[in-house]
């Protein structure tokens, strides 16, 4: 059953939140490597998007966190089907979440709309974890991202999003969350003890593609990778 439910989207801490919300007991926390890794959610997800399943309890079964995408494009049906479960939606400097998105994660949706990239990418020999990860982001781009890709297109997503987060729920069930603020507004909010040791930092932009290949490809999942 999940407890946290992570609003905020890609590149805003969500790999430091995951790595955090575990620290702090709230283990395993669901974040997009733990779809990446596996053809089965992978395949959860494109039932999701394109409207056959909402079984929630299927989806995230024994886990008791969520953070990033595509959990976070969901964050109001979770919110509904976990009343008593705490939303987080980390944000960051519309400026600054753009310029680390552009060099991570709106690489493969761009790559997907180029005319030579595009049909090789979407080519791969079906049912491989590659060819899935393509098919399961491109249905749920479909269904939850109304997102452009440019500079102007993607902060009014960035912006409208947030600002629909934090008008749909009441204060005591939000915390509206900067990575940087460290451990203290977290734990006050989750009603738990400050641990010992710095706040972790996990997935940044200069990990993010060895951790990404390494996951697709098979090996660890990425945010564990910490700093």
């Amino acid at each position: 059953m999940l407890q946290i439910i992570g609003a905020g989207l890609g590149r805003t801490g969500t790999g430091s939140l995951k790595v955090a919300l575990e620290r702090l007991g709230f283990d395993p926390c669901y974040h997009m490597y733990e779809v990446v890794g596996s053809v089965a959610r992978m395949r959860q997800w494109i039932d999701v998007a394109e409207g056959r399943t909402r079984d929630w309890d299927a989806v995230f079964r024994g886990y008791r966190a969520c953070v990033d995408f595509p959990a976070a494009a969901y964050w109001r049906e979770l919110a509904a089907a976990h009343p008593a479960a705490k939303v987080i939606l980390t944000e960051r400097d519309p400026e600054a979440w753009y310029e680390s998105a552009r060099k991570t994660i709106f690489r493969l949706p761009l790559l997907l709309r180029h005319p030579l990239a595009g049909p090789a990418l979407r080519a791969l020999p079906s049912g491989t974890r590659a060819a899935t990860f393509i098919r399961m982001l491109s249905v749920l781009n479909r269904d939850r991202r109304d997102i452009g890709f440019d500079r102007d297109s993607a902060i009014g997503y960035f912006e409208r999003h947030n600002a629909e987060v934090r008008r749909s729920l009441p204060p005591e069930r939000l915390l509206v969350y900067r990575v940087e603020q460290g451990w203290e507004p977290l734990c006050a909010f989750l009603g738990v003890p400050v641990p010992a040791g710095p706040f972790p930092r996990a997935n940044d932009s200069a990990r993010f593609w060895g951790n990404f290949r390494r996951t697709l490809w098979g090996g660890p999942a990425g945010p564990g990778t910490r700093g």
